[in-house]
């Protein structure tokens, strides 16, 4: 049976990147992976550029940009290993990236390179990656923690055969994107070893409306326009500015992806379809002005496709802008700018970017991500830490995986030199 000082189960974003850094800090590492085709999520991510990480990303206040129960949880590994600590490996392999807005930083060329880089720091440290390898079951030598400062040994049976490991790291992502490889398998070791769960469910994911009352909207598919888009009330309210863009089904674009982890079943949302214009006043001076029709003054305000929806569902706004009266006017300007609607639902794992919930922070270091169990440990989206869109979630995973790979290295020298490190 084979024997291995740190064996890593996912080679997505945080697996790569915690079994190259450990592999180079000196321990042997297996990295195993169900998937044959590994880092898919990477592959097709930023539209097949990978928005690898933000340089707005603010660690010292991570409740700006990231969801969990305890969104200060995240704090100690962002702030131990930043943005630009990615960016400078990133430099390193000569991969050209560019800024695209609010600080959001994508490959000029490919995703893939991104991957080659990750899989260069695995093979500098000498990192043995297993693909289309999966893990039937998990054993440990006692089913009670081990005491503090003992060894742990895990027993992983695959489909290769048995293994051993001092320290097993679970970096199995969430349940979004089923087709590319997704699985519940993290949870399940969790739960196995009797850590907490919160609750989980689709985050940045389109939002669906059902029945007659969308079927105006329904023809608006492809459309795409800057909005302000908001959900919840006081204290919980929150607020993006960002594109939107219709669906046959609903809503998609990065500001709904955004709001969705926001938004709460059963409650609306609201959009302002014109966050830069003053409806009210163009509006009213069109009456004064202008002899065309109301839908072609909208038109000149908003896109002509949006205005034509609007303005054919109301008799009293089908005639020239100076015939439409002013509580029409104002009336549509409210609507616009303050358009409050209410989805029946989301697209689901199968579109979801993300994983909101997961394995209960309360039941993991945030300074090492070892879990209560000793020896098991927790990294990336598995856990219930979920950023916003933007790049945020690639730097929690190459930041959890960092801080788990520090931690094994230390934990791995002999007592003198761990407490010197």
């Amino acid at each position: 049976m084979s024997t291995w000082d740190v064996v890593i189960v996912g080679a997505g974003a945080a697996g790569l990147f915690c079994a190259g850094v450990a592999g180079q800090r000196g321990l042997k590492v297996l990295l195993i992976d169900h998937s044959d085709k590994i880092a898919e999520k990477i592959r097709i991510s930023g539209g097949g550029r990978c928005n690898f990480t933000n340089r707005l990303l603010d660690a010292s206040a991570p409740q700006k940009h990231f969801i969990s129960q305890n969104p200060h949880f995240c704090r100690s590994a962002l702030s131990r290993f930043t943005p630009q600590d990615f960016i400078d490996l990133v430099q390193q392999h000569g991969i050209a990236f560019h800024e695209k807005h609010k600080g959001q930083l994508f490959c000029d060329h490919s995703a893939e390179d991104i991957i080659r880089m990750l899989l260069a720091e695995c093979a500098a440290g000498g990192v043995e990656i297993r693909s289309g390898s999966s893990v039937k079951s998990v054993h440990a030598e006692s089913g009670e923690p081990a005491p503090s400062g003992a060894k742990s040994r895990y027993t992983l049976v695959t489909s290769e055969g048995p293994l051993q490991t001092t320290s097993l790291v679970v970096a199995t992502g969430g349940l979004s994107i089923p087709k590319i490889g997704a699985s519940d398998w993290g949870y399940r070791i969790a739960s196995q070893f009797g850590l907490r769960l919160v609750e989980r469910r689709p985050g940045l994911v389109p939002l669906t409306f059902d029945g007659d009352a969308w079927a105006p909207y329904a023809q608006l598919a492809g459309l795409a326009l800057p909005v302000g888009i908001e959900t919840g009330e006081k204290k919980s309210r929150m607020h993006f500015d960002e594109d939107l863009l219709f669906t046959h089904r609903g809503l998609s674009g990065p500001g709904v992806l955004q709001i969705s982890s926001y938004w709460q079943e059963g409650t609306p949302i609201r959009l302002n379809l014109a966050p830069e214009v003053d409806l009210t006043g163009r509006l009213q001076e069109a009456k004064l002005r202008s002899k065309k029709l109301l839908g072609n003054e909208l038109a000149t305000l908003v896109p002509s496709r949006l205005a034509d929806a609007w303005v054919s569902q109301e008799p009293a706004l089908q005639r020239t802008a100076a015939d439409v009266p002013d509580k029409a006017l104002n009336k549509l300007a409210e609507a616009l700018s303050n358009w409050q609607l209410t989805p029946t639902g989301s697209e689901g794992y199968k579109k979801a970017e993300v994983t909101l919930g997961g394995v209960d922070t309360r039941d993991v270091s945030s300074q090492t991500m070892e879990s209560k169990q000793h020896g098991l440990y927790f990294i990336g989206e598995v856990m219930d830490v979920t950023g916003w869109l933007g790049g945020y979630n690639f730097q929690w995973a190459w930041a959890s995986g960092h801080a788990c790979a520090e931690a094994l290295a230390v934990g791995a020298l002999p007592r003198s030199e761990a407490n010197s490190a």
